[in-house]
């Protein structure tokens, strides 16, 4: 059902075609977990009442499960979902009898989902030195505040006498 490869540098990815479930029904459940943690990821998806999430979910963990296979050493607390693509497939058409003798025609429509897990080692090594970076930034910000408040605080100017 889901197709598994490993490019380099790319993560792990399950791809799962064909669904017949449109993909302006499933983007939206996937924009709550696109970039979070893999276990944060299922939990979610698991208490969500959409046909949607159940299919994301089944792809991401074959994603995950590709990834502890082909990597021994990893866990799922290491992982992150890196990528999550709903694409479109092709349209079933159907048709739809009307009243007075009309048919309309009825669009099923197919999706594909790909979704691509990561280390997490890789995104808290660049997190890391962004923080880094950012409470260095964060502590000369308050500094500067504490030293325009001090500034504030000076006597008010006399008025010139005449």
């Amino acid at each position: 059902m889901a197709e598994t490869t490993k490019k380099a540098d790319n993560g792990y990815r399950a791809i799962t075609r064909f669904l017949i479930v449109s993909p302006y029904k499933i983007r939206p459940v996937a924009n709550l977990v696109r970039r979070k943690p893999y276990t944060e990821a299922v939990s979610i998806l698991e208490n969500m009442p959409h046909k949607g999430a159940r299919l994301i979910r089944k792809t991401m963990i074959s994603a995950a499960s590709n990834a502890l296979s082909h990597d021994k050493q990893l866990a799922e607390d290491m992982l992150y979902i890196k990528e999550i693509r709903i694409d479109d497939g092709p349209r079933m058409k159907r048709v739809w009898f009307r009243g007075r003798g009309r048919a309309d025609m009825l669009l099923k429509r197919m999706s594909h989902i790909t979704v691509i897990v990561d280390q997490t080692v890789n995104a808290t090594a660049k997190s890391g030195a962004k923080s880094g970076a950012k409470a260095a930034g964060t502590a000369d910000a308050g500094k500067t505040v504490k030293a325009k408040k001090a500034s504030s605080k000076k006597a008010p100017l006399k008025k010139a006498e005449k």
